[in-house]
């Protein structure tokens, strides 16, 4: 009886779109009425081995390059943590080609996962009939937190080609970069790169994300006293950078490509970014990173046993004071999606200053290099900041860090 209720909503919802968009639609739907037909018996085959191999399919998220690489890395370290079961066999599929958010990754997860495109007619016919969900490779809600912990103990899924590193490290000293040299990727989130791809969306509700690259031009010129290139990243970005330093590259406007992209992030020493799609790169390859301008404060990245994080500060206008990290967590605030939430509740979104940020930047530099020394009062710092979170469905291991000298200077957060 569902199977048949199904169905007769699937003609009915066929008709109506003919109707209301016209002959367009109609070819199109008949154009993809033999490829549904042809998936048919594959289907039924799909259900007989059932018992012996559960196959599965589900559509990459390929719009946006964050949930592109870490969603599909997650899923994968729990594949083999034994979490999505035995005796599976996933296939995955495109929905659109026309919205792949980058060319290599699409090349390398190919290589990797089984990716058929022809699946999109079997999972199609397969949603219709019984049953269906055992045959959908099931992701969290929030597929992309790692709520395991499993990418501070796995190794990445991902990896390059030897055509393709000597591709890389030729690119590299194109940029200017001798390859014995150490280079850090920095990035700061804007509107551009979302106006520009998706213009017919309006993103003003992610503006209480969005952060001034000018605040880490400071961090970068001290890394690069400290012995790094510097290396400022964006597919689409607003504003030059201002410099004269021969060793702050401005990528994002000079030699950016996809496969670039890509690889530097999976090679450099470190990243300090702000937490935005880019920011999977990284995370996939396992590379420390350092985010600040963190906001919302529970949506952190706490799962990361090799990264620092500050976040933005809030403050609350009518009081003209800072929220503590109690209140913020407490009262929601810390889940906070939307622009319109902070101007509702008269919060001020407060960016981290070049100070905070280079402060965080060179507390990651000293630890890589084994120079970092810690106190008591800093581990006890550490230990009240987490104390105020508490296990959900956002995140369930602690292995992240703030920063150090963030903590010191705004004590009274800890309250």
């Amino acid at each position: 009886m569902i199977m048949i209720k199904k169905i007769v909503g699937f003609i009915l919802n066929q008709f109506r779109q003919v109707h209301k968009e016209g002959l367009p639609i109609l070819f199109n739907k008949l154009r993809r009425f033999p490829l549904l037909i042809l998936a048919i018996p594959i289907v039924f085959l799909v259900r007989i081995l059932r018992p012996i191999l559960v196959v599965r399919f589900r559509h990459l998220y390929s719009e946006r390059i964050g949930h592109f690489a870490l969603d599909t890395e997650i899923y994968l370290c729990e594949r083999d943590a034994g979490i999505h079961g035995q005796r599976i066999l996933d296939i995955f599929y495109f929905l659109d080609y026309f919205s792949i958010s980058n060319a290599q990754l699409k090349k390398m997860w190919g290589r990797t996962l089984h990716i058929w495109s022809f699946a999109r007619w079997i999972a199609q016919v397969n949603s219709y009939l019984p049953g269906s969900k055992k045959h959908i490779i099931q992701f969290r809600r929030h597929q992309d937190r790692d709520i395991h912990g499993l990418l501070a103990y796995t190794q990445p899924h991902l990896s390059f080609t030897p055509e393709e590193e000597r591709i890389g490290f030729n690119a590299l000293r194109k940029l200017g970069i001798p390859q014995e040299y150490n280079f850090i990727c920095f990035y700061a989130r804007d509107s551009s790169y979302l106006d520009i791809t998706f213009p017919d969306t309006n993103w003003g509700y992610h503006n209480y994300r969005n952060d001034n690259i000018h605040n880490f031009i400071p961090a970068a010129e001290e890394l690069t006293r400290r012995g790094y290139f510097a290396i400022r990243m964006g597919t689409t970005v607003k504003d030059a950078l201002k410099i004269t330093n021969p060793r702050i590259i401005d990528y994002a406007l000079k030699g950016r490509s996809d496969f670039l992209d890509i690889f530097l992030g999976a090679k450099c020493q470190f990243c300090l970014y702000n937490p935005a799609g880019l920011s999977a790169i990284p995370m996939i390859f396992r590379r420390p990173i350092v985010f600040v301008d963190c906001i919302p404060l529970e949506y952190v990245v706490t799962y990361s046993s090799n990264s620092l994080f500050i976040p933005k500060k809030l403050w609350l206008q009518k009081d003209k004071r800072f929220l503590t990290f109690r209140e913020i967590l407490d009262s929601g605030i810390g889940r906070f999606l939307y622009t319109e939430q902070y101007e509702k509740s008269g919060i001020e979104v407060v960016q981290n200053t070049p100070e905070e940020i280079t402060a965080v930047a060179i507390e990651m530099d000293e630890r890589l290099k084994g120079n970092w020394q810690t106190t008591r009062e800093d581990e006890e710092l550490q230990q009240r900041f987490w104390s105020f979170f508490k296990p959900s469905e956002l995140n369930q291991v602690f292995l992240s860090r703030i920063g150090t000298e963030f903590l010191r200077q705004n004590i009274n957060l800890l309250e």
